[in-house]
């Protein structure tokens, strides 16, 4: 082995040790709460509490990072949406994600915005990312006449706030979400109750969403048509396994 070659390989390790640390937290951290400690992260990642704070020197920068890193995927997912559906079942499915992405993280959110000595920079930049994605999602939904002319990002994002502690405090997550997709569905030009994008389960809505344009029932996209066969319930597979999770918890 060069001598040029051995730092290279100890970066590497390191960015794979960082990265386990940080997955495991976010895990732990959404199972256990954020008083968990840094050695029951350290115990659950496999690695020694030393390697935790070579890369975090602090729990609160580490808390800080599991939620910039939570935000980060949710722009990253503000993209995919608008790559693969149209502007308002973008706008909507992206919504719903980061509720059902959100719920049960409220514990780190508050206690990272209850202490204002934390450092924010990390988060910060996260979190603009995200606004100038959903910044987009809501202006392509405007232009396409999908949504309410008057509403704004700022009404979203308290949405989504909203929406997550809806679904994590109620006793039934499929009620829960139902509540959620409500909440949403007042957002829309055209009530998608109508037009069934939100799954109703009652044979009348089952009738009518046969008869109209089949959307997604877990994020409301667009199904292509079938000539034969049953009607697909969903647009892929990542919804069918979130809708066969939804009814198996309900």
């Amino acid at each position: 082995m060069t001598a040029a070659a051995a730092p290279t390989i100890g970066r590497a390790d390191a960015r794979r040790n960082r990265d386990l640390v940080l997955r495991t937290a976010m895990r732990v951290f959404a199972e256990e709460g954020p008083e968990v400690s840094i050695g029951r992260i350290a115990q659950r990642a496999g690695v020694g509490a030393g390697t935790v704070y070579r890369h975090f020197p602090s729990k609160e920068i580490l808390v800080e990072a599991v939620l910039a890193e939570h935000v980060a995927g949710l722009a990253r997912a503000a993209d995919r949406w608008a790559a693969r559906a149209t502007p308002g079942d973008a706008l909507f499915g992206f919504l719903l994600e980061v509720i059902e992405k959100s719920a049960g993280r409220t514990q780190i959110c508050d206690a990272l915005t209850a202490d204002q000595n934390w450092p924010h920079a990390l988060l910060a930049t996260a979190g603009q990312r995200f606004g100038e994605a959903l910044e987009r999602l809501l202006h392509n939904a405007k232009q396409a006449r999908a949504v309410e002319p008057d509403v704004q990002v700022a009404d979203l994002t308290a949405l989504t706030v909203g929406g997550a502690a809806i679904w994590s405090s109620h006793r039934s997550r499929t009620r829960g979400a139902r509540l959620v997709r409500q909440l949403l569905d007042g957002l829309r030009t055209t009530p998608v109750t109508e037009a069934g994008a939100f799954r109703d389960n009652s044979r009348r809505h089952r009738h009518e969403t046969t008869a109209a344009a089949q959307l997604c029932a877990e994020c409301g996209a667009r199904l292509p048509a079938r000539g034969t066969g049953r009607p697909a319930r969903y647009c892929g597979p990542t919804c069918r396994q979130r809708g066969h999770r939804r009814r198996a918890a309900g």
